[in-house]
């Protein structure tokens, strides 16, 4: 086979969504933030459900990178269940590559139920608790850049083991986006992972609280993240649109326009992330790359799930041909 191109390394699920009535449910704000209510103790009515495998932040990455004509792989775990063999078909058919997929016979595959309600969604999560191990990876199966992102709170080893890995390998590059439990972990444990990255990918409120920075400065951000060790940064920050820092130059990209209101939203980060990782992956520049990942991101949220609006190279470029006079980089 090909030298992988990407190699993305996480938790992967199976997501069941639930499409609930506008008129059952209904949305009100606290302290804490928004919160969803329904009738309790009750039979609530529902509209439809979809059952959407083979997803989470790393293989909705790799599914991705593949679109993008990348060579792309995927390091997981899944129960030796029906829903873990549905997880690696899947992947196979969207030509991504799954031996690195690990199978534990005696476990259940990662399961999450997600509240579609409008186009927010709320995910009721579990990670099962598997035994991560670092595959052995002969010459021919080293990838050139390893995609790192949500893993189980009790996989903090791993981390090390994928460190000590890489620096065995200083020509394989590492993109991290972080998931919650890698965020809550904290900066001093996970030190050697922001050290070794080539790249770092948070959303605006993620960077705030893994560095404790300013959320009104995104230079303070910025500079905060680049002292960690990354060479590249992406932030991320909803309809405000994103920042991308190479350390000498930065910028900020507005959004690519939506041509109707969003169906839902999952999956819209990803999309957004691994697509400027890949477009820098293809030779790419911080500013180039800023131009592509709105435009995935954009048509991923037109769709249910978050990988039945990726979209290849091609169908991506024509987008961009067609973007309005004002959707370009602007250097901060």
């Amino acid at each position: 086979m090909s030298q992988i191109d990407v190699l993305s390394v996480g938790d992967v699920v199976t997501d069941a969504f639930v499409k609930l009535l506008d008129d059952r449910a209904q949305t009100y704000d606290t302290d804490q933030g928004a919160v969803l209510a329904m009738p309790f103790g009750t039979k609530i009515p529902f509209d439809h459900s979809e059952v959407l495998p083979a997803v989470g932040n790393s293989a909705n990455a790799a599914v991705n990178f593949a679109k993008l004509g990348l060579e792309s792989g995927l390091v997981s775990n899944v129960g030796g269940d029906a829903a873990g063999r549905e997880i690696i078909t899947t992947l196979q058919k969207a030509d991504v590559d799954a031996r690195f997929v690990h199978i534990n016979p005696k476990k259940v595959s990662n399961y999450h139920y997600v509240l579609w309600y409008k186009s927010e969604r709320t995910i009721l999560v579990k990670h099962e608790e598997y035994k991560y191990h670092w595959p052995h990876l002969r010459p021919k199966e080293i990838p050139k850049w390893i995609y790192f992102s949500s893993i189980s709170a009790k996989a903090l080893e791993y981390h090390d083991d994928m460190v000590e890995w890489l620096n065995d390998h200083p020509e394989v590059k590492l993109a991290f986006q972080p998931g919650t439990f890698q965020m809550e972990a904290g900066i001093e444990r996970l030190k050697h992972v922001y050290a070794r990255a080539e790249l770092v990918a948070l959303n605006r409120e993620e960077a705030v609280f893994v560095t404790g920075g300013n959320y009104d400065d995104i230079h303070d951000l910025f500079n905060r993240l680049h002292e960690l060790g990354p060479k590249i940064v992406l932030i991320s920050d909803g309809p405000n649109g994103s920042y991308g820092s190479d350390g000498e130059n930065r910028f900020k990209m507005p959004i690519y326009p939506d041509p109707a209101p969003p169906v839902e939203r999952t999956g819209a980060g990803d999309a957004f992330t691994s697509t400027f990782v890949a477009a820098i992956i293809k030779g790419n520049n911080v500013e180039g790359a800023l131009q592509w990942a709105p435009i995935s991101s954009m048509n991923v949220v037109q769709h249910v799930g978050a990988q039945a609006g990726l979209l290849g190279e091609k169908e991506l470029g024509a987008l961009l041909q067609k973007a309005p006079e004002w959707y370009k980089p602007e250097r901060i």
